[in-house]
């Protein structure tokens, strides 16, 4: 197996859906008018249409001088990966009929469009010709691509087809070791050529050189090789050198960036006075076989490191955070590109950057906004070491947040794992690849009981499949394969592992429903939401108020009293409650939804409304130990988009039994002054306290980033007057400033509210 990098293999479907409307017999593939197109000039395409993501939408071709759209007549999945490989994705999800993304204007170019999936253009497919259609611009065609970008692709719209260009990147070990072990740090360097590999000549190569392909293949740094070792080996080996000179500056992010000369077709393929160029890399922390160096290393990193990345649900990807004065911020997207992009990754101990993503694609943040116009020339070793801009508000918005995917080594993680059974490829029951005291390999089950979201999040994660949607104990409904045996039990996750083998787990397998029926499942999804409390608000809106007991009959029958309440002389007296507001955004990239259905959705005929959660949000009074000294939970009201930023549509209320939820971009407010919506603290004694709120706190739904699900306030209580200080998203401090939150012994000349 090895090391290397994947560059521009789209992902082939079955042609399993058209268009029933009758096609022309007689079928041609378009030429360009040689007085209008020349047939050098490339093919212009677009998305357009609203509304939608920046990876999909309605096609449109420039030909003769104006924008056309393509009849949905035929269309096809291998339709839709021809263009989506041109306009720079690396391959089509799905396809659109009956202008989905609204109706276009002027030509329709193409009708009974037909590929096999493999053009280079959607020219070069088969159909009626160039401005041949019966259509109306009612069956206008659009595409959905994946939402991952062919590796060095420029120009959004065209396809640079270049023969000689370098798609793919690997090592090959010599030594007997480093064959065994991923990832391969060293070894030959070989390049994709036709159908096999070849080699470069080394005369004239440079550490330059192999620092640039080592950022390909996911390592931060480059060493020196023993080229006299390798020497004698390559001298037995027979090799062909499809690559004559390398000239890199270091600075590219893949190896096609760089000046190249390639072997004439018919010369010789010799290396005179040179061999095979061979390069070492270093990994980064997280990699690294050496345990001890890589603890070391690995708490080196994170102690100085000013950089994080945040909602990815892969390693090495996400909105890029950085760190000023103990409280993380994130990057405006302004001239982000691959060489600022790179220095981040580097920074975190991985390669160069595969994407540099603007438009917050990783979602948004929601602290401050700490650097714009990020200039760096690539070889800084930290992001604060570039040239960058301090912006203020006007300037930039969370909208704009930078976010980067960064070249990984190559792990081989994903051929362990495979999940079966499933309607699509992102759900199934999960089987891994256990092997016993013989060396035996073979497929088994997991116990599915306590398997959870964040389980199913590393098993995504390995899959390759992106977040998870659900883990399921079981899978009775998916029973396709004939693997019944368990082979792991006890899987108790973080969240943050790259494989299941690397979460706890029992050292013997033992599962009181061992059944195949009862095995773990996951449903997977290369989008998830991410909800975050606004702290300043609540620190801003938090006061006192002793309720009489006479108005706190609904709230009793929610259960949103303390248990003391349940001994009161009802209706006589009061309970004293800490109230405040709850403005929750969902800064992801899908919607929040329950997962009831609205068939199993309570009524609660004394506030009116349906409950779609059991628990949506802990309230707890903390004691500086830890302890709860006060506690309250919500129940959803009602999922709602209370309000949206500017452009974003609600989707969601909770009149009329409508759908619950929050819109992406949206937020849903519980104002002080709605029941529950409170603590009650009629039992608290004076003193220092942490106050704590946690969305979402049984994971009942999935997310992107279950980190700053928690709030946190230092909270001093008089007895008669209570002051919140501090309030804060439980990651958007430092370690340190976190450590000193802890100690903090209360604020007396903080604002009375």
């Amino acid at each position: 197996c090895f090391g290397k990098i994947t560059l521009l293999f789209g992902l082939w479907l079955p042609c399993c859906l058209t268009q029933t409307t009758t096609p022309n017999p007689a079928t041609v593939t378009p030429k360009p008018s040689p007085s209008s197109q020349s047939q050098t000039e490339r093919l212009k395409v677009r998305l357009a249409g609203y509304p939608r993501k920046h990876n999909e939408g309605r096609i449109e071709l420039f030909y003769k001088g104006e924008w056309g759209t393509i009849c949905d007549d035929d269309f096809s999945i291998s339709n839709a990966n021809v263009l989506c490989r041109q306009l720079g994705f690396v391959s089509a999800t799905g396809w659109t009929h009956s202008a989905k993304y609204g109706k276009g204007q002027g030509k329709i170019w193409l009708d009974n469009v037909l590929c096999n999936g493999g053009e280079k253009s959607i020219e070069f497919c088969k159909s009626r010709g160039w401005g041949n259609s019966d259509c109306t611009h009612d069956e206008d065609a659009g595409v959905v691509c994946k939402d991952e970008r062919i590796p060095g692709f420029v120009d959004s719209n065209i396809i640079d087809v270049d023969e000689s260009k370098i798609e793919e990147v690997r090592l090959r070990p010599v030594v007997a070791m480093a064959k065994k072990k991923l990832p391969i740090t060293e070894g030959v360097v070989e390049v994709k050529y036709k159908d096999g590999w070849a080699q470069i000549c080394d005369l004239g190569w440079t550490i330059k050189n192999t620092r640039v392909v080592c950022g390909m293949l996911g390592f931060p740094h480059e060493r020196k090789v023993n080229k006299n070792f390798y020497k004698l080996y390559l001298e037995r080996q027979k090799n062909y050198f499809h690559v004559h000179s390398v000239a890199c500056t270091g600075m590219e992010v893949h190896l096609a960036a760089c000046p190249l000369e390639f072997s004439k077709p018919n010369a010789t393929s010799s290396c005179e006075g040179g061999m095979a160029a061979v390069v070492s890399c270093m990994p980064g922390p997280q990699f690294m076989q050496n345990s001890g160096l890589k603890k070391k290393l690995k708490n080196s990193f994170q102690s100085f490191s000013n950089v994080r990345l945040k909602g990815g649900a892969r390693l090495g990807e996400g909105r890029v955070e950085v760190l000023k004065d103990n409280e993380w911020g994130t990057m405006c997207d302004d001239r982000w590109n691959l060489l600022s992009a790179s220095v981040v990754c580097r920074e975190l101990g991985y390669g160069s950057a595969k994407e540099a993503l603007t438009g917050a694609r990783m979602g948004q943040g929601m602290g401050p906004i700490y650097m714009n116009e990020v200039k760096c020339l690539g070889h800084e070793k930290s992001i604060w070491n570039c040239p960058f801009k301090n912006i203020t508000s006007e300037d930039c918005q969370h909208t704009e947040d930078a976010a980067v995917r960064c070249n990984v080594p190559y792990m081989g993680l994903e051929n362990s794992i495979r999940i079966t059974g499933g309607r699509t490829r992102y759900e199934g029951r999960v089987e891994v690849l256990s092997t016993d005291s013989n060396g035996t390999q073979s497929w088994g089950l997991i116990c599915g009981e306590n398997w959870s979201t964040t389980e199913a999040m590393v098993a995504c994660r390995q899959l390759g499949l992106g977040y998870a949607n659900q883990g399921l104990q079981e899978t009775w409904y998916w029973d396709s394969s004939n693997v019944t045996e368990m082979v792991m039990s006890g899987v108790k996750c973080t969240g943050n592992e790259m494989a299941l083998s690397h979460c706890q787990h029992h050292k013997t397998v033992s599962c009181q429903r061992a059944a195949a029926k009862f095995a773990a499942g996951v449903i997977c999804s290369e989008t998830a939401s991410d909800l975050v409390l606004n702290a300043p608000l609540v620190q801003q809106t938090v006061y006192i108020e002793d309720r009489p007991l006479h108005m706190l009959y609904c709230a009793a029958e929610e259960d949103c009293l303390s248990k003391s309440a349940a001994k009161a002389n009802w209706p006589y007296g009061h309970r004293r409650l800490l109230r405040f507001s709850s403005q929750i955004h969902n800064i992801g990239r899908a919607d929040f939804k329950p997962k009831a259905g609205r068939h199993s959705w309570v009524w609660h005929a004394c506030h009116g409304h349906y409950h779609s959660m059991d628990v949506f949000t802990h309230y707890d009074l903390l004691n500086a130990n830890g302890t709860k000294v006060a506690e309250g939970h919500k129940a959803s009201f009602c999922l709602e988009d209370t309000d949206c930023q500017e452009g974003v549509s609600k989707r969601y209320e909770c009149a009329n039994f409508g759908d619950q939820g929050i819109t992406v971009g949206c937020w849903d407010l519980y104002r002080h002054d709605i029941d529950c919506q409170w603590l009650d603290i009629t039992d608290v004694k004076p003193g220092n306290y942490i106050m704590q709120v946690v969305i979402n706190p049984n994971h009942e739904v999935a997310e992107s980033d279950f980190t700053n699900n928690a709030m946190k306030c230092n909270c001093k209580y008089d007895g008669h007057r209570i002051w919140l200080h501090n309030c804060h998203i439980g990651d958007a401090f430092s370690e340190e400033a976190e450590r000193r939150f802890e100690k903090y012994p209360g604020q007396l000349n903080n604002q009375v509210y």
